[in-house]
């Protein structure tokens, strides 16, 4: 488009572009059929896109979006490209899956592993760094399990997939309270404060409170909170 033909009172170039207003009625035409036509293939796709994606689903799903706009809205473009398109990415996606059920290697290749983020009460601080986590966010995670001492974490995993998977510890433990310290009012779901031991606020780790300590054996960092039972 050159210069001189943008102007801006030109409603008719803003509201509906170059193409002639009989194209509005065939992108409403176009827009049904791709529509019907995407529905169908995520049916096929499987009832893993309707959750939480993996990252191989992720690139499928962002792959789709991207073949279906220019043949809803590009007078140049038929129907049949964008159909054809789609029939590719539903043939890859199911094809790696297939891959990936037959050979457990391409799985984890494809997929990814679950990654250990607390090991018996104790923060896995390498983990958390190499995927980018936060305390609070875990934190968070925990609390909406209805956990909220660290020592009864036996393990808590983050999935290939991108969700948390908690799996408490039987035994009640003296450990580090993931409630919001500033918020006095929810301290009292704790059942007591364990005055003989203390925890690391920033790993979990946890140990009797005589004698005095000092760098945490497991982090090497000095901040020590009173455990919570």
């Amino acid at each position: 488009m050159d210069k001189d033909d943008i102007k801006l009172g030109d409603w008719q170039r803003i509201l509906i572009g170059d193409a002639p207003v009989e194209f509005l009625l065939e992108v409403f035409i176009r827009t049904s059929l791709i529509y019907l036509v995407l529905l169908v293939v995520m049916r096929l796709l499987g009832k893993r896109m309707n959750g939480q994606l993996t990252n191989l689903e992720l690139a499928v799903m962002l792959t789709m979006g991207a073949i279906i706009s220019p043949a809803m809205q590009l007078p140049d473009r038929g129907l049949l490209s964008g159909m054809l398109a789609l029939a590719c990415a539903l043939t890859f996606l199911r094809g790696v899956n297939w891959l990936g059920f037959k050979h457990s290697k391409a799985e984890r290749i494809i997929q990814g592993t679950g990654t250990v983020l607390i090991k018996d009460g104790v923060f896995q601080l390498k983990q958390m760094a190499e995927n980018r986590l936060s305390h609070q966010q875990i934190y968070a995670a925990l609390r909406t399990e209805n956990v909220y001492n660290l020592a009864n974490v036996k393990r808590m995993y983050l999935e290939a997939y991108g969700m948390f998977s908690i799996y408490q510890d039987k035994q009640k433990k003296p450990g580090l309270s993931v409630l919001p310290p500033a918020d006095a009012e929810v301290q009292s779901i704790h059942e007591q404060k364990d005055d003989n031991h203390v925890a690391c606020s920033n790993c979990g780790n946890t140990i009797p409170a005589q004698p005095k300590p000092g760098l945490c054996s497991v982090c090497q960092v000095d901040s020590w909170v009173g455990a919570v039972l």
